[in-house]
């Protein structure tokens, strides 16, 4: 039977801010992947506390994330209030790497797609609309490529940010580099050919991001 009195439940209060920060710790050393039975024991606690008050990992990733993102969706409020839709991408894009460069637990959060987490469905849909908007506002300017997709960027961006971890590994800012080739790819051309292939739907999308991981479940 549960401890139902005033110290139990401050007990029980303690214990659930105790796991998430100590996730929040294990996430950005290891990634959403970190074994949780790590997480309990440098938090102190057993197994069988953590997940009395996380059943799931995608429950404590959303704990711990919830309200860690909102820089990201700040920063992408602000992109969209540029004049020129070109700066306000490039500037958007930059601040996203720094985070994914900082963080191998937002990395984790931002570039694959976990089922059952809260934070993530509303930050990837806000991710969309400032990439959707700047990516249509850039080619009415004639910045930005005409045959590019949202979903052609967010693959592309998904892709380069599971790499900054390795890059940062070399140097924090090793990752520019890739990101100014991959802008530069962006850049309306009219010499460049047009794209190959046919771009990926919105679900397709969807399933490459679920298969690049993290892939652990408990």
């Amino acid at each position: 039977m549960s401890d139902r009195s005033p110290v139990g439940r401050r007990d029980a209060l303690r214990n659930r801010k105790l796991l998430a920060d100590t996730a929040r710790e294990v996430f950005a050393e290891q990634g959403l992947d970190a074994p949780l039975d790590v997480i309990a024991r440098r938090a102190g606690v057993g197994n069988a506390t953590l997940y009395r008050h996380f059943p799931t990992r995608a429950a404590l990733v959303d704990e711990v994330f919830r309200d860690a993102l909102t820089e990201t969706a700040a920063a992408g409020e602000l992109a969209r209030t540029a004049e020129d839709a070109w700066a306000g991408l490039t500037q958007y894009l930059r601040t996203v790497f720094a985070g994914l460069a900082a963080d191998r637990g937002t990395n984790d959060l931002m570039t694959t797609n976990l089922e059952g987490v809260t934070s993530l469905h509303a930050i990837h849909a806000h991710n969309r609309e400032t990439i959707d908007e700047l990516i249509r506002r850039g080619q009415e300017q004639g910045t930005i490529r005409p045959d590019v997709t949202t979903d052609d960027l967010l693959f592309t961006v998904a892709a380069l940010g599971r790499a900054v971890p390795a890059l940062t590994t070399v140097a924090q800012d090793a990752w520019l580099r890739p990101l100014t080739l991959l802008l530069d790819g962006l850049r309306a051309n009219p010499a460049a050919p047009p794209l190959p292939a046919t771009a990926l739907t919105s679900d397709q999308l969807g399933r490459v991001l679920r298969n690049l991981g993290p892939h652990r479940q408990r």
